[in-house]
């Protein structure tokens, strides 16, 4: 055979932003100045209670949460912290709670990839207010979900009592935190509790239902304090005989390792994370992967030109979801799977880092489309039709039937709605696309690029449906429906409720009232808003988002299991 017929595939997707246009510029300067404004925020989180709590911390010979992380993580890493906007705009009335007190993440230990979560004991001495125990809890299901050992670095005075209704007796609750220990162990994941300041009351168990406890001197493991004990039942003791490193290294038996300070502590934690044996990883592919050569063809920032940061121009604003996953696959190559079919959805396979991944996206741009009864019409971008709700439910099938793991890149409006659309059939098509995501077995990982609206965030695997992890862009936006058509229906009920009641509004009464509406329908659908009550766990970086789905890929091949994949009945 000739060269002249050999035919060579090409999946590489060519690009046609130009980051000169000035709609583009426009975007871009819009999201720098919106990351800005985060990065400033989370600069903020970051110092927790702040200089003078930081201060007394040093006081007591102690370091703070993220000093210790300093010595912990291995040299030249950062942690991927989870949860950092947890609690955000919450519990004002006692002062806040940065971070919900408490610093979550996956980082390098002696090589090895661990959940830590470490107390902050600058914010209100590390106490559990609601959204620590939630934020608790998502750091223990992600690692039970994935095989992630676990280091706990314990310094807390216990639950917040002013909240404790709100913190103690539900499922998932402060105690449920006590019960994944103890199921983490029997699942043969390690946790290792290192106790650098207080630990009290029910908090106690938490150390001693993993598998290594360590302890520094100075620090504090009860069930009750001295001022409790003496109340309870008369007796008076120090903190250290009642419950000193010293004590429970000689006398209780019930540390491990005692240690004179934080850094030693931090170097003997490191010491047993390196000795721990290697477990078998998942049966997803990963092919040889060099980070030079296999890096994306196009720059990560120019995503900043993609999506304006104004919601409101943002719903008309079409992009090309393509270009988004030619700047966060290897290669930028994809195979699109039915191209001409359903082409609100983008469907395809690709690599990140070497790893296989099938990737669902919304496609913002309009698409032509024929109908089966030959009807050529023009679909919305950003709206699930019934024929790409069936190509991704096949899709879907397809990834779990061959291992590969699902990347859900969302920025839906929702399903079609309409007599046309009732006639298709797109109440089936929706249940067979939600049910393929509910039962799907592979890791699945979610992207919020704009808007999540509805129940598309259901069908394109929100955070009800399980996601391994869930990531915001800034631009990110969640509700039942957007802020306008949201706003402008509340108005109307309003305005008939007050009616009825015999006031009627002015126009410009009217106008205020849905201004006010919108500005509060809009702060509860802003990403930090989501964020701080955990629907997602971490605002990334546009530019970074290969590195968030690369880091949640190695995290989820921890796990070897991938439980057998069964549809159940598929409306048909």
């Amino acid at each position: 055979m000739s060269d002249s017929n050999v035919s060579v595939l090409n999946t590489v997707l060519a690009s046609k932003l130009d980051m000169k246009h000035r709609r583009a510029q426009a975007n871009a300067a819009g999201i720098a100045k919106l990351l800005g404004e985060i990065r400033g925020q989370e600069a903020a989180i970051r110092e927790g209670g702040g200089a003078k709590a930081i201060e007394a911390q040093h006081g007591k010979k102690r370091l703070t949460a993220r000093e210790r992380l300093g010595l912990l993580l291995d040299e030249g890493t950062e942690l991927f912290e989870l949860g950092l906007f947890a609690a955000f705009g919450m519990y004002e009335e006692w002062g806040g709670a940065p971070a919900a007190g408490c610093v979550t993440g996956l980082g390098r230990v002696a090589g090895r990839l661990c959940m830590i979560v470490a107390n902050d004991a600058t914010v209100k001495a590390g106490a559990f207010f609601p959204m620590t125990a939630k934020k608790v809890l998502r750091a223990q299901h992600i690692a039970m979900e994935n095989r992630i050992p676990v280091v706990y670095l314990v310094d807390s005075a216990g639950i917040f009592l002013p909240l404790q209704e709100d913190v103690f007796p539900d499922q998932d609750d402060f105690g449920r935190i006590f019960r994944n220990n103890a199921v983490m162990s029997a699942m043969g994941i390690p946790q290792i509790t290192a106790i650098m300041g207080m630990c009290v009351a029910g908090g106690a168990y938490l150390p001693v239902m993993t598998d290594t406890v360590l302890m520094t001197e100075g620090s504090g493991l009860f069930l009750a304090g001295p001022a409790l004990v003496q109340a309870a039942i008369g007796q008076k003791y120090s903190a250290e005989e009642l419950g000193g490193a010293e004590m429970h290294a000689q006398i209780s038996g019930t540390v491990d390792y005692k240690e004179p300070n934080d850094h030693l502590c931090m170097a003997r934690l490191r010491s047993l994370v390196e000795k721990m044996g290697e477990r078998p990883g998942a049966p997803f592919n990963r092919a040889p992967y060099d980070a030079a050569k296999d890096a994306p063809k196009y720059p990560a920032a120019e995503v900043y030109g993609l999506l304006d940061a104004d919601p409101a121009k943002a719903a008309v604003n079409a992009y090309d979801m393509r270009e988004v996953i030619a700047r966060f696959v290897d290669r930028s190559e994809f195979d699109e799977y039915r191209p001409e079919y359903g082409r609100t959805l983008l469907c395809g396979y690709a690599r990140v880092g070497g790893f296989a991944v099938g990737i669902v996206a919304n496609q913002k741009v309009s698409q032509p489309q024929t109908s089966h009864s030959g009807e050529k019409r023009m679909e919305f971008g950003g709206v699930i039709y019934t024929e790409s709700a069936e190509k991704a439910a096949r899709f879907i099938m397809d990834c779990n039937q061959n291992l590969v793991p699902l990347i859900f890149l969302h920025d839906v409006n929702g399903f079609m709605v309409g007599r046309d659309a009732e006639w298709s059939g797109i109440i089936r098509a929706g249940a067979k696309m939600v049910t393929a995501v509910a039962n799907s077995t592979v890791p699945k990982i979610t992207v919020i690029v704009g808007g999540s609206f509805g129940a598309g965030n259901y069908a394109m695997c929100g955070k009800a449906y399980d996601p391994r992890f869930i990531f915001a862009w800034p631009t990110a936006r969640y509700a039942v429906m957007s802020g306008a058509s949201a706003a402008n229906t509340l108005v109307e009920i309003r305005v008939k409720q007050l009616e009825r009641g015999g006031k009627k509004l002015s126009d410009k009464e009217k106008q205020e009232l849905l201004d006010s509406i919108k500005a509060t329908y809009e702060e509860q659908t802003d990403c930090r808003y989501a964020a701080a009550r955990l629907w997602v766990d971490a605002i990334i970086d546009p530019a970074k988002t290969r590195e968030a789905i690369l880091m949640a890929l190695e995290a989820s091949a921890l796990n070897p299991e991938v439980a057998k994949f069964n549809v159940g009945i598929l409306q048909t």
